[in-house]
């Protein structure tokens, strides 16, 4: 029943994910068609060391309250709930995450404190990230978005373990359920935003792949593209209805690319990355399944031969 319920969770999300390329297909296929051959597999690599940059965030602040996985079941457990995302509503990446990490012994209280500290860290990270290099790179860029980083502050309180385990703590009284174990360290939350902060390295190195081949060139490009992309994800992952963040933060990115792009090309590098990071959900939950697979099955076979035995 569980395997039943598993795939069918994948096709739906997987359908969803479908519906989102087929909805814009022909302004996708119209920019890719200006990207050179090589712009879409470092695009496609940049993402896939950004996706893993996130695993590792939520990785870390698992094991840091108390349940340390190993990395193949791990990624499991992470880019498959991630799918989730694609289905309209907020609540199925978690609760694919709760039901998995239940298999390997992590209780579900712990799974769905981890997906929900993930999404702060990855929050305050990424817009600490964009000031910084939006300012670095092209001074007054980061100026219509001044109101954005007053939430910088904020989140640097609300990510104090102290603050973090009391609001847990309460959160789990008022559900009537048992305090957690362990509460969050502040090594754990450093170990977590260090992370985060790889992940929107690689995701900008992933956007500036393909803005070098719609127009800006130069080192500050990177640099540039870093704080576009962080700012962008910030401002649609505030749209906790709509799946992935879908359309927001495409449009996010098309206001952010102003600066260095015409309408035109910031619409086609929006789309782009869009679509190369549903291709980097597919790989990463795809090889993740695999490689647990793989890992898991020399202890089938030695569990089926000692039952002959």
């Amino acid at each position: 029943m569980k395997r039943l319920v598993r795939i069918g969770f994948l096709l739906v999300a997987l359908g969803f994910g479908a519906w989102a390329v087929a909805g814009q297909w022909e302004a996708v296929r119209a920019g890719f068609a200006r990207l050179s051959w090589t712009a879409l597999p470092l695009s496609v690599v940049a993402v896939v060391a950004a996706l893993g940059g996130g695993m590792m965030t939520w990785r870390a602040l698992l094991a840091d309250l108390g349940s340390p996985l190993p990395a193949r079941p791990a990624a499991k457990v992470f880019f498959v709930g991630q799918l989730g995302k694609y289905i309209p509503g907020s609540l199925w990446p978690v609760v694919a995450q709760m039901e998995m990490g239940r298999e390997l012994g992590v209780p579900r209280p712990r799974s769905a404190a981890a997906f929900f500290l993930t999404m702060p860290v990855q929050l305050g990270s990424g817009l600490l990230v964009s000031g910084v290099t939006l300012l670095a790179a092209l001074p007054g860029s980061a100026a219509p978005y001044a109101w954005v980083f007053l939430l910088v502050p904020v989140l640097a309180v609300a990510l104090e373990p102290r603050v973090v385990n009391a609001v847990i703590g309460f959160g789990l009284r008022r559900l009537g359920r048992e305090p957690l174990e362990r509460p969050l360290t502040r090594r754990g939350m450093l170990t977590a935003l260090g992370w985060a902060l790889l992940g929107w390295t690689a995701y900008g190195l992933h956007l500036a792949a393909i803005l070098y081949d719609l127009g800006p060139s130069g080192p500050s490009v990177a640099v540039f593209s870093v704080g576009a992309f962080a700012l962008s994800w910030c401002l649609g992952i505030m749209t906790f209805v709509v799946p992935a963040g879908a359309g927001v933060r495409e449009v996010a990115m098309v206001a952010v690319l102003a600066p260095v792009l015409d309408r035109g090309s910031a619409i086609t590098a929006a789309l782009c990355s869009r679509i190369v990071i549903i291709v980097g959900d597919l790989v990463c939950a795809g090889a993740a399944g695999l490689a647990a697979r793989r890992a898991e099955s020399p202890d089938v076979m030695a569990t089926g031969e000692k039952t002959r035995d």
